[in-house]
């Protein structure tokens, strides 16, 4: 029989969140590490004169990473709903620092040739599995063990780590480039620095993990239940499926262009230098991660359907506008305010999404069919919005990809009039 949280032991609780919210910290830090510091190694594993063309590149290897993530989803998902959460989360931050460790010590195209971003690519693949299946297990973990009541509050801490682990990418990024390495030896061997740390906090994450106690859910329904975890016991609740992907289709879209691609957007669209992107994108990060709890404590009071369609709203009207004035600003504090604007709309998704899952799956099935149709949405939009975005760039029309985002936006606010609020109707209790 395995340990589960007492009932109402607080001390208890928060330590299983603190604990569940590190492990998620550490590997999205591995994840988004390859996102900060391709600016520096694209040329190692791409050699062209065109620095687009390399982003292109290392964009569509980021992309393709992405597409390991519904395996991963049903993988550690079903490992999730059978074995429990705990073991599911500790074995995808294993599998997270052995791609990192990958990519800290592969050689350069100059050494092995084409061999080098086929090895990249084989690391993103494991780093893709791996964070595949940690946003269903950890979003199923924080829901399980937060009290009914304030379940929108301590579930925000999940986009919290997650938005912690670019912070934790970007903030080393800052030391390394202004502390300890010039340019040159940036791009020459100092980005492989990240990869190293990834690697070791990775074993810190698996500390923390091995001492969670287990979800009073889960062990509640563990021996009675015996079709867990199967994508036919799934499949008998495609109502739900389909909100998981219609609620992400727009958020995910929506989050990754104004977090991972916003780095590049403002270097290479609106002229900033790498240091002053790096500095805004850290700066803007860190109050985005801090709204979270803010935006969950208050779907605690008013639901959770009321923030999605805030940012539905919002997201349809505003992307098109955002963006191009963004495109255009020269000043570096203007584009902090535009990008804050469109962080703070985005946060009525990000903050509650993982709660709202959580919500539509009764215990049996919950881990799977938060991760899998998750991870299906995000592999098709959130992995492609890269390289779409520069491919519409280096096609010259880079509004096309404004449109998109709106389109994709306009799509989920379709489904959040159309779901019932889980606050109300959630299958956690």
């Amino acid at each position: 029989m395995q340990q589960t949280l007492p009932k109402n032991d607080t001390n208890w609780r928060l330590k299983a969140i603190m604990g569940g919210s590190a492990g998620n910290l550490v590997e999205w830090y591995d994840w988004y590490a390859y996102s900060a510091f391709s600016l520096y190694f694209a040329n190692s594993f791409f050699p062209d004169s065109n620095p687009t063309v390399q982003l292109l590149n290392t964009a569509g290897i980021f992309a393709v990473g992405f597409l390991m993530r519904p395996i991963g989803g049903y993988i550690f998902g079903k490992l999730a709903d059978t074995k429990g959460r705990k073991e599911a989360m500790t074995l995808s931050v294993l599998l997270m620092s052995f791609g990192s460790l990958l990519i800290a010590f592969l050689p350069g195209y100059n050494s092995i040739g084409i061999a080098a971003p086929i090895l990249l690519l084989v690391a993103r693949l494991l780093q893709g599995l791996s964070v595949g299946g940690e946003y269903g297990t950890s979003a199923t973990y924080l829901s399980e063990v937060a009290t009914k009541e304030r379940r929108g509050f301590y579930s925000s801490f999940q986009y919290v780590t997650l938005i912690g682990g670019q912070l934790l990418a970007l903030g080393l990024q800052l030391i390394l480039q202004n502390v300890f390495l010039d340019d040159k030896q940036m791009h020459e061997w100092g980005w492989r620095i990240p990869f190293v740390v990834g690697a070791a906090l990775s074993l810190v994450a698996l500390y923390l993990r091995t001492h969670l106690n287990e979800t009073e859910a889960f062990i509640a329904k563990e021996e009675t239940i015996r079709k867990k975890g199967s994508l036919k016991e799934l499949l008998k609740h495609p109502k739900a499926i389909l909100v998981v992907v219609g609620l992400t289709l727009g958020g995910t879209l929506a989050f990754y262009t104004y977090t991972t691609y916003m780095q590049k957007f403002l270097v290479n669209t609106v002229g900033l230098t790498k240091y002053q992107s790096t500095i805004l994108t850290f700066c803007s990060l860190l109050i985005f991660a801090l709204l979270q709890p803010v935006f969950g404590a208050l779907s605690d009071k008013i639901g959770r359907r009321p923030l999605l369609i805030s940012f539905g709203v919002l997201g349809t009207i505003f992307t098109y506008p955002l963006l191009s004035t963004l495109s255009h600003t020269t000043d570096m504090w203007s584009a902090f305010g535009l990008l804050m604007a469109a962080l703070i709309i985005v946060s009525g998704y990000t903050s509650i999404n993982a709660v709202v899952k959580a919500e539509l799956f009764p215990v049996e099935v919950r881990a799977l069919g938060v991760g899998l149709p998750y991870s299906i949405t995000v592999a098709v939009f959130g992995g492609t919005a890269e390289y779409l975005a520069l491919w519409a760039k280096n096609l010259g029309h880079e509004s096309y990809y404004y449109w998109y985002v709106t389109g994709c936006i306009f799509i989920s606010l379709i489904i959040y009039f159309k779901m019932k609020d889980t606050k109300h109707t959630s299958l956690i209790d």
